[in-house]
């Protein structure tokens, strides 16, 4: 006998109501009831979870708005005049349109899905994965703000993005120019339904219907994405300061693997990194702000719903050695 569709959703959102509890209080001492049922590590695992889904939220949301404003205003031809034929030209009109796109490591994911169905070329496509979430603004000044004493981190962060976004493109350009690298969803088919205006539908409400099913498919995928990252951040984070030591490789490798586990938003990692600018030397610190915003354990997931999982694994390893090559040779100039 199935469960009411009603009581489903007084469940769900009682659920929702706990865990909101859990992170404003962080203990369940006024249930007592609970206490038994929750370890300490399962409550801050919980708590871990809602900080890294109420920080990212907004972000999601806006990325899923510029992604249906993409499918309904912006055409195949408008496309094809805005973005060179040669592929090195258009590999740094990429990262001039990055800087203008200030949004995170998740919320560019599907903004990059709909621009490729729309005819941008895929290597364009990985030069806005990588440095849309650092290029901007806001996380310029925050990184300023958080390192305004040491300088040559900030620069070195968006250097290093820049140079590692046009060396993953010339990469992914050979191998993926005339692939497809897209997952196909049912959400696509409802998106290319033409709009009868004549039937009283407008771009606004195909804005707004192509919004829900695009935020839907990307927030299930996150939202198990940071759980995983919530456990990771509790049982594994501590093993991994023990491990860098001064090495600068080792270091290096502990800082970038620490970055894809906290699955911090690029807007915030500053002031993360910084703490940690008096244990590691500079390259593991470069390492940590410029791998996180491109992979993290959240955004991996989001990915895989929506290229292909051989494009996914490609552009996790290649991503993986150029930052890490980028940023241990950036440790000899500071």
């Amino acid at each position: 006998m199935s469960i009411p569709t009603s009581i489903k959703d007084v469940i769900v959102f009682a659920l929702f109501l706990f865990l909101m509890y859990l992170f404003f209080f962080g203990d369940v001492s006024a249930l007592p009831f609970m206490e038994q049922l929750l370890s300490e590590d399962v409550q801050s695992i919980f708590i871990v979870f809602l900080a890294i889904f109420l920080e990212a939220l907004p972000f999601l949301l806006l990325g899923a708005i510029a992604s249906s404003v993409i499918n309904i205003y912006v055409s195949e031809a408008m496309i094809a005049r805005v973005i060179p034929k040669n592929p090195i030209a258009a590999i740094f009109v990429g990262v001039l349109v990055a800087v203008i796109t200030p949004v995170c490591e998740c919320a560019i994911i599907p903004v990059v899905r709909r621009l490729i169905q729309k005819g941008v070329p895929v290597h364009v496509g990985v030069v806005l994965l990588m440095c849309a979430p650092i290029l901007n603004f806001i996380v310029f000044g925050s990184t300023f703000y958080a390192f305004r004493l040491n300088m040559p981190i900030v620069y070195g962060r968006f250097i290093i993005c820049v140079l590692a976004a046009v060396i993953v493109g010339f990469i992914m350009h050979h191998y993926f120019s005339k692939k497809n690298v897209l997952k196909m969803h049912k959400e696509d088919l409802v998106g290319n339904v033409p709009i009868n205006e004549n039937k009283g539908d407008s771009k606004w409400k195909g804005i707004l219907h192509h919004t829900s099913f695009e935020f839907f498919a990307v927030a299930k995928y996150f939202i198990i994405g940071a759980l995983f990252a919530a456990v990771a951040q509790v049982y594994f984070q501590d093993a991994l300061y023990g491990l860098a030591g001064e090495n600068p490789f080792k270091g290096t490798a502990v800082m970038m693997a620490l970055a894809y586990i906290l699955s911090l938003c690029s807007e915030a990692d500053a002031f993360v990194a910084v703490s940690f600018a008096k244990t590691f030397q500079p390259e593991a610190i470069l390492g940590f702000l410029v791998f996180g915003p491109i992979l993290d354990f959240k955004n991996t997931l989001v990915m895989l719903a929506s290229f292909r999982f051989k494009f996914v694994l490609v552009f996790i390893i290649v991503v993986s050695a150029i930052v890490f090559t980028l940023s241990i040779l950036a440790g000899y100039f500071l």
